[in-house]
């Protein structure tokens, strides 16, 4: 693996003293890495690197800590960019636990941190902003169908002024998440909540009593998610009296019906590398949760898709690993109080907190202003809604 060193001259004092400084040095660099990473004991001597590997599995090969994999790859300058980890390349972590990397023939793309396959349906097809009421919609369909799909003609109510060519989404708001502020509790409450074929709130979405329960000052609307339907071109704008454009349906994606909203195609908008690493900041306690889980699942484990309460505003990017907490309840102490003790009568200040339940690890995939997708790398335990993130080395 490594190269015979030919015997060469011995070299002058200062000459020597500059080589061992150097020498002490790397060695130093290489222990203070290997501490801060733990390498596993069964770790390899050599590893090949293979089409459908991702960083995180390999990482997770060597390393206690998969997400700290840059700290010491970075550490060896033989690395040109340790995040361009290609099929071929041979990994070697023999010699004072050093990674050295053999550069295959470099004939397919980099390895990526996670696998595509399962998030690339949340890359081309979800999005979350924070207002719908001023985007365009479809008032109607031709021959008053109720679902429109490829080849087919949609009416789009709001697109005054706009020339034949031009080219939208279809897409349809499914969730508006918000965040209620609650004085005197551990935690805020944060909400998903399913909308209508018009983008609405239901009549009721059984969220008044908790809303109720010791509020506080903040009530914070985080963002709508929107889910791709289709694309389309329009054909004719609002002419002779006409009061809708006209949308002919391009793409067989999923069905359109009335109430879906317009936006703009735009050129890819999202990465295709992900590089994992710790926040850069801790947020505080309760204010980062699992939001909702793909698919409109309750409960999540290892590959599943999760909306988590924080984004770009909280300094989140993408890449990001957070450790997931099934949060500890409160309860009341029935020793002291009595087995009759009522928990429901049980003022928060007077139950004793029970400790968080690690569940596992995800990574960010997609950011948003206030809300991030992240898949779940790792997990022991089922996340939830309602789980806590924190930072993925927390202890407790």
């Amino acid at each position: 693996m490594f190269e015979r060193v030919s015997k060469q001259p011995r070299a002058s004092a200062p000459r020597a003293r500059g080589l061992r400084t150097m020498l002490a040095a790397a060695l130093l660099t290489v222990a203070t890495y290997a501490a801060a990473v733990e390498l596993r004991g069964d770790y390899p001597q050599t590893y090949v690197v293979k089409r459908g590997d991702t960083l995180w599995d390999i990482s997770a090969r060597f390393l206690k800590k998969p997400w700290l994999w840059p700290e010491i790859w970075q550490a060896n300058p033989q690395i040109k960019n340790p995040h361009l980890i290609y099929p071929g390349d041979v990994l070697s972590l023999a010699h004072t636990e050093r990674v050295a990397v053999q550069a295959g023939e470099r004939m397919e793309a980099p390895v990526n941190a996670v696998p595509l396959a399962e998030i690339e349906p949340f890359l081309k097809d979800s999005r979350v902003v924070s207002n719908i009421d001023q985007l365009p919609y479809v008032v109607g369909l031709e021959d008053n169908r109720l679902r429109g799909t490829r080849g087919h003609v949609a009416y789009i109510r709001g697109l005054a002024g706009v020339e034949p060519g031009q080219r939208y989404l279809v897409v349809r708001p499914e969730k508006r998440y918000r965040m209620v502020e609650r004085a005197g509790l551990c935690c805020d409450l944060f909400q998903s909540e399913d909308l209508d074929a018009r983008g609405k709130r239901g009549p009721d979405d059984g969220t008044l009593w908790s809303n109720a329960v010791f509020p506080g000052k903040n009530t914070e609307l985080l963002g709508y998610e929107l889910v791709t339907q289709a694309s389309g071109t329009v054909t004719r704008g609002e002419v002779a009296g006409i009061q809708a454009s006209t949308l002919l349906l391009d793409d067989s994606g999923r069905d359109v019906r009335v109430g879906d909203r317009l936006i703009p195609v735009e050129a890819q908008s999202y990465d295709l590398q992900f590089f994992p690493h710790p926040p850069k900041q801790q947020a505080k306690y309760g204010r980062l949760t699992v939001m909702a889980v793909a698919d409109g699942l309750r409960f999540g484990g290892t590959h599943d898709v999760i909306a988590i309460s924080g984004g770009a505003r909280e300094g989140i990017d993408n890449g990001t690993v957070f450790s997931i907490w099934r949060r500890g309840d409160s309860v009341s102490d029935k020793v002291q109080a009595g087995l009759d003790r009522d928990e429901d009568v049980t003022l928060f200040e007077n139950k004793v907190r029970l400790p968080d339940e690690f569940a596992g690890h995800a990574m960010v995939f997609r950011t948003f202003d206030n809300i991030s997708y992240a898949l779940v790398m790792s997990s022991v335990k089922p996340a939830a809604i309602g789980y806590e993130l924190k930072h993925p080395d927390a202890p407790y």
